[in-house]
């Protein structure tokens, strides 16, 4: 049988744990978007349709965002690979067709050396069998163990967590819709990006997509473990647009930190990168110069 894992520039992606390391260390890469990655990968040098994309990951079923959702995926891939969407090195864009992996991918192959393939007595087996499973026995009950001492600690000390919920459109104008998704999607990636590994960014859960009127900030918190929310609005500010966006506390709902741009939409690409870029830099700073801010939060707590 075929080895599922590979490897690529600096990367190592093993298909059938969806795990990406870098030079060994674990890469964080969210469900959906590793999926996408191993379609891909597994079908290097070839265009894999859009279409194909949403049937391997999404199936049959109805998605109604499955466009936004497929554009979320890739840009976390892509800053997962540290990768420039305006010069590939790993994945190409197909327009009105799909993606390619343009990277040179090798196949790691399962060791497994001949000896072991020599089929075993029934006895041999079945005390093979026995000592295996006595050992797993043994192992989880450790591990049982360990996790009950070490819960409060992980608890304590894993990285909050922020839900980013989508920007909303206060402007009156169906057309700014597609602008204040848009904007939602870049300051995802401008969070993850900036992170560190200080906070984890959730961006696509379907919680966090719903309306306004919709939303539950309780909810949120636990479902998602989030510590933190980002509230985003767009207006109109006579001639400009005026995009708000907030970085609520979700254990008291205490507002943190607050940004505010009033531009002229003239660009409306150039607006939502400048944007995003000056939110994730206010809120990632805000998250790193107070150690306490990131640690006043408990998920237990809720």
């Amino acid at each position: 049988m075929d080895s599922r894992r590979f490897r690529f520039g600096l990367f190592e992606f093993d298909a059938a744990t969806l795990e990406l390391r870098r030079e060994g260390a674990l890469v964080r890469l969210q469900l959906q978007p590793a999926q996408i990655l191993a379609c891909l990968v597994e079908r290097a040098d070839k265009v894999v349709s859009r279409d194909d994309l949403r049937k391997a990951v999404w199936g049959d079923e109805t998605f109604v965002d499955f466009e936004r959702g497929l554009n979320f995926c890739i840009s976390q891939i892509r800053s997962a690979l540290r990768e420039d969407s305006a010069d590939p090195t790993y994945i190409r864009t197909i327009p009105k067709s799909g993606y390619q992996f343009i990277a040179s991918v090798q196949r790691i192959p399962s060791h497994l050396p001949e000896s072991s393939k020599q089929e075993a007595t029934p006895r041999s087996a079945f005390t093979a069998r026995m000592a295996t499973l006595a050992s797993a026995l043994v192992v989880l009950a450790v591990l049982a163990f360990l996790a009950y001492r070490s819960r409060t600690f992980q608890t304590a000390t894993q990285p909050p967590v922020i839900a980013v919920l989508r920007f909303d459109n206060e402007t009156g104008d169906p057309g700014i819709k597609s602008f204040s998704d848009a904007l939602t999607d870049n300051v995802v990636e401008q969070l993850t990006s900036q992170s560190s590994g200080r906070y984890r960014v959730i961006g696509n859960a379907q919680i966090v997509r719903v309306p306004r009127e919709q939303r539950d900030l309780k909810a949120i918190a636990s479902s998602l473990h989030a510590g933190y929310v980002v509230l985003g609005q767009v207006q109109f500010d006579g001639a400009q647009v005026r995009i708000l966006a907030h970085l609520i506390r979700l254990s008291d709902q205490t507002h943190i930190w607050v940004v505010r741009m009033d531009r002229p939409v003239t660009d409306r690409l150039a607006l939502e990168s400048e944007a995003a870029r000056q939110i994730a830099a206010e809120f990632s700073a805000r998250m790193s110069s107070n150690p306490d801010l990131a640690a006043s939060f408990s998920p237990a707590s809720n």
